[in-house]
């Protein structure tokens, strides 16, 4: 408490300070991600601030974004390439879910859905 706040534990016998005040304290500690070891010990996923969880999000999307790209662009005689691992977050476990394979229409139905829509 004394660290972020400036605040001694020993106004608390000394009547300068309430048990709220202490209360508030504590629950604004554990809103301050990757500064609070308090916060890390109660949450293990509160070692990475909010921004940094974004920007595994995003660099995961890029990654699958990629990967998608290639397999759509990529002839069938092209070298099989196994889809992008989502980067590790702490707090979480790491689970294997092998993605779906993604089901691509025919050229029948696309020469089909094409010709369609030039007769609209």
């Amino acid at each position: 408490m004394l660290q972020f706040f400036g605040v001694d534990f020993l106004d608390l016998w000394r009547g300068q300070l309430s048990i709220r005040r202490i209360n508030v304290l504590i629950g604004s500690l554990l809103n301050q991600p990757g500064r609070s070891s308090l916060a890390a010990a109660v949450d293990e996923s509160a070692e990475w601030s909010e921004s940094d969880h974004m920007l595994a999000r995003i660099s995961d999307a890029l990654e699958l974004s990629n990967w998608l790209f290639y397999q759509a662009n990529s002839g069938e005689d092209a070298e099989e390439v196994a889809a992008p691992a989502p980067l590790p977050r702490p707090g979480q476990e790491e689970e294997v879910i092998e993605p779906e394979a993604p089901a691509y229409a025919s050229t029948h139905e696309v020469v089909d859905f094409f010709s369609r829509m030039n007769n609209l």
